[in-house]
């Protein structure tokens, strides 16, 4: 008779795809394109072809079917999807009113019916009739008489073909799957005068759909596709972060209808449960500005710190910018690098103007107060600001203040040059010299309608 033994670290090895010809491309969204030569053997006439070794994320309703080989033809009737893999619990539940056999840590043999099992014990019925709970910790060995109906060892196509052609074939075999996705990672060191900033750009590529892409072709797509429903979410369970050594060669970058195309000149392979990062562009180097910004309604107290660039060629980029995470550092005297602060940015083409998000100013203090308020009829209001910035600096600064402004509004009065931003939004330019305090002072006449 045959036995089924539960040697658990088998079941928890990695599948690898193997196919003749394979290309991947992924997308921002938690999705990938898997295209695959493969050369399959059909019976002429009716029959059915077991296509293994897809992810378990697959998009069954996606998969594609083309015969390369044109000396023969062959059409899919019928596709199942089979997902049902095996694991101790399923194996269990299908034995239930069913004989099994344990084996503990002294040899001694368990046999009879399985009436109940849990993660601690489980319940036999014993040829002589009697019940007994055996505690799983004292347990090696499970033996079951042959793998249950309905349980698969990996996800599995079965199709259901007719074909004119007796023997092998090159079949190409296309099919969507999430658990796919990617984003850049960019890392910025700006220069000792803090006007220069050297960029360089990374592919993080997060691969959970169960399977492991072994010597792919792999592309990349930046930019916002339309899906016609939303994907639930996987979990991210990584098991490790892998890195390609800056000698190896980044991505090619081309335009590809209202997207941007990045295809890898060389061979990759992209493992299941693996966070993959490739070069995505040479470091290059951009001018930028410093930026101290207080916007009240966001942090009444602090000023935040930006660094602004332009994404052009004459600024040292000029190269489109997939949406991700920046990363700013400065090196220390010694040559150590220090974190300076983090933000994300967009899909960024040329010659768009960049705003990164630092942190706050800690020598600089902003704060705002409502001096006044006046009616001046049933529907017209007045009302007093002022905006104190004090720096305490060894150096001047120029402090630009945001403030947000809902309703019917104009300015009434102001001691400082302004500009109208928006409808909802008042911008001064104050230059403050080292540990000087400048007051702001403006009235706005809000009116209802």
């Amino acid at each position: 008779m045959k036995t089924i033994t539960l040697v658990l670290c088998l079941l928890l090895l990695p599948a690898i795809l193997i196919a003749d010809d394979v290309a991947v491309t992924i997308y921002n969204s938690n999705l990938g394109v898997v295209s695959e030569n493969r050369t399959l053997d059909f019976s002429k006439g009716i029959g059915q072809l077991d296509f293994k070794d897809v992810p378990s994320a697959i998009d069954a309703s996606s998969v594609t079917f083309d015969v390369i080989d044109k000396s023969g033809s062959v059409a899919i009737l019928e596709q199942n999807y089979a997902y049902d893999l095996v694991s101790p619990e399923k194996i269990y539940s299908r034995y239930i009113d069913k004989g099994i056999d344990l084996i503990d840590k002294e040899g001694k043999l368990y046999s009879g019916n399985l009436l109940a099992y849990s993660s601690g014990a489980v319940t036999l019925k014993e040829k002589s009739g009697g019940i007994k709970i055996v505690q799983l910790v004292n347990i090696t060995e499970v033996n079951f008489p042959e793998l249950p109906d309905g349980l698969i060892t990996r996800p599995t196509l079965f199709w259901r073909y007719s074909s004119d052609h007796d023997g092998p074939l090159d079949c190409r075999v296309g099919y969507q799957t999430s658990g796919l996705s990617w984003s850049a990672e960019y890392i910025g060191v700006l220069s000792d005068d803090e006007d220069n900033l050297d960029l360089s750009g990374w592919s993080s590529i997060t691969n959970n759909s169960g399977k492991t892409y072994k010597d792919a072709t792999l592309k990349l797509v930046a930019g916002d596709i339309h899906r016609a429903r939303p994907e639930r979410g996987r979990g991210m369970d990584m098991k490790m972060l892998s890195m390609a050594a800056p000698s190896d060669a980044g991505f090619e970058e081309k335009a590809f209808f209202e997207y941007h195309l990045y295809t890898l000149p060389r061979k990759a392979t992209v493992a299941d449960k693996e966070i993959k990062q490739i070069s995505l562009f040479e470091p290059a180097s951009t001018t930028v500005e410093k930026k101290f910004i207080y916007r009240p309604d966001r942090n009444p107290k602090k000023v935040e710190v930006a660094i602004n660039f332009t994404n052009s060629t004459a600024a040292g980029l000029g190269m489109p910018l997939p949406s991700g995470r920046v990363r700013l550092f400065k090196a220390d005297d010694d040559g150590s690098l220090i974190l300076l602060g983090e933000d994300r940015i967009d899909h960024t083409p040329r010659d768009e103007e960049l705003n990164i998000k630092v942190g706050y100013a800690f020598d600089i203090a902003a704060e705002e107060r409502l001096m006044q308020r006046d009616k001046i009829s049933n529907q017209v209001e007045d009302r007093t600001f002022e905006i104190e910035l004090r720096n305490r600096k060894e150096s001047s600064v120029i402090v630009k203040i945001e403030k947000k402004i809902w309703g019917f509004w104009e300015i009434v009065e102001s001691d400082h040059p302004y500009i109208v931003k928006d409808a909802q939004t008042l911008q001064f330019d104050v230059p403050i010299e080292a540990g000087e305090t400048i007051v702001v002072k403006f009235r706005i006449r809000f009116t209802q309608r």
